[in-house]
């Protein structure tokens, strides 16, 4: 109960360039140079816990292992490396889930899609095992998750290469922090340990002991070992004409960008028209003017057997945030920098 006295943290905002990323404090106006990886990590900065997770690939029918096109991912919060869940969506109709203890992705069939267009777009995950999937159309899907059970520490550095924290420093006993620069490396006899040299963000040099450890690429393409999951449609039978109220159905097809957020318990779907200023004909008469960069909040009635999707002008104080990461409602209200009913 004490941690509801408190104010809750901003989002950090982050930033992509061709060559590096950041993340944008807004309380402190400071940014973070972040070091690039290219596998998947999830790092707990509260308990300084790092999990590296197996390389999502999965077996095609025709060219055999296939490496999959990510464009996100989502986790269970306070992951720890015996209790944690992961979903990604994979190319542009798979949903890809891993629990704690798999040694591979389990990549789920293809989902119905709406139409030849139609794609995943976005997808959340809910503190009750629930991965909600949306689609360019509008649709959702739910992953249900298998029950999460405490197993065995999987052993992190079985995707590949990985580095270790390291064990000592002969110039203080503290490890480096920062982004580093390996100068020097130097193999000792026993396993894969290195003696390396190297320079921190601040330019400091450091002799270390870090140890690598390397698995053959086989290892992670036994069973994925993650009990089955299930992905069931939201609704049995999606129809834009019929889920969304009036004009939106048919504002729908204009709003490529369309993102999910759980706020309060209740689901809401944000759209935005990323082309521009539209005018459109409306089936029934009269026309409806969509503008460049306009944003619409629906909130699904599941109560409703029609039109259960519906435009909102109130979000009640609280603001949502959206990005590459999972989305984000907080309640405005004491918090620096924020502004309530709003995206």
């Amino acid at each position: 109960m004490w941690r509801c006295a408190l104010v809750p943290p901003c989002p950090a905002l982050l930033v992509f360039t061709d060559d590096d990323a950041y993340a944008a404090s807004l309380p402190t106006r400071r940014s973070f140079e972040l070091t690039a990886i290219t596998v998947f990590v999830l790092l707990n900065p509260v308990v300084a816990v790092e999990i590296l997770l197996p390389p999502l690939i999965y077996y095609g029918h025709e060219d055999g292992v296939r490496r999959v096109w990510v464009s996100k991912v989502v986790f269970t919060p306070s992951p720890a490396k015996d209790d944690f869940a992961a979903a990604a969506i994979c190319d542009l109709d798979r949903i890809a889930y891993v629990t704690a203890g798999a040694k591979r992705w389990a990549v789920m069939d293809p989902v119905r899609l709406t139409s030849e267009k139609d794609q995943l777009t976005d997808v959340v995950y809910t503190d009750k095992g629930k991965v909600y999937c949306l689609t360019k159309c509008g649709d959702v899907h739910v992953l249900c998750l298998p029950e999460r059970r405490r197993r065995k520490p999987a052993n992190a550095d079985e995707a590949g290469l990985s580095l270790s924290l390291p064990k000592f420093s002969f110039l203080r006993p503290s490890p480096p922090v920062g982004r580093v620069t390996i100068l020097r490396s130097r193999r000792l006899e026993q396993q894969n340990d290195f003696l390396t040299v190297v320079r921190t963000s601040d330019q400091e040099l450091l002799i270390t002991l870090i140890r690598y450890k390397v698995v053959p690429p086989e290892s992670s393409q036994g069973p994925h070992l993650d009990a089955p999951a299930t992905v069931e449609p939201l609704l049995p039978l999606f129809d834009p004409a019929t889920v969304f109220a009036p004009p939106y159905d048919t504002v729908s097809a204009f709003t490529s960008a369309k993102n999910l957020v759980f706020c309060e318990g209740n689901l809401y779907q944000v759209w935005r028209n990323t082309s521009c200023t539209v005018t459109l004909k409306l089936p029934a008469g009269g026309q409806h003017r969509v503008a460049e960069n306009e944003i619409l909040v629906l909130r699904y009635y599941p109560q409703c057997q029609c039109c259960c999707w519906d435009v909102v002008k109130d979000l009640g104080g609280y603001s949502f945030f959206e990005g590459s990461n999972n989305a984000v409602s907080m309640y405005a209200e004491g918090v620096p920098g924020l502004t309530g009913n709003c995206v």
